[in-house]
């Protein structure tokens, strides 16, 4: 079984899997692609964090390139039955604080 981050492949795990393919494909750094999942209610919350550079490649124009990963991730989670809620942005600095 993959694993995704530390978390063995489960529920919205293929989701996590799946996104973290497509990003890897479509970015110009794809080691700094990380796949997250987040407890949500009502549903989970898998976030989507890529290098800064690629934030544009990710989004696409009008956000089409980000519906178009969200329509795929939706369709992983639909497979399984799921419902999740993605996320796609820039790595947050948690260290930081903001004054």
């Amino acid at each position: 079984m993959a694993e995704v981050h530390g978390h063995e492949e489960d529920d919205e795990g293929v989701v996590a899997a799946t996104l973290e393919y497509v990003a890897r494909a479509l970015v110009d750094h794809p080691d700094s692609v990380q796949v997250s999942r987040h407890p949500g209610e009502p549903r989970p919350v898998v976030r989507l964090d890529v290098h800064p550079e690629d934030i544009g490649r990710v989004i696409g124009r009008g956000g089409r390139m980000a519906r178009a990963i969200r329509g795929v991730a939706k369709a992983a989670a639909a497979l399984d039955d799921l419902s999740v809620h993605i996320q796609i942005g820039e790595p947050r600095d948690r260290g930081e604080s903001r004054d």
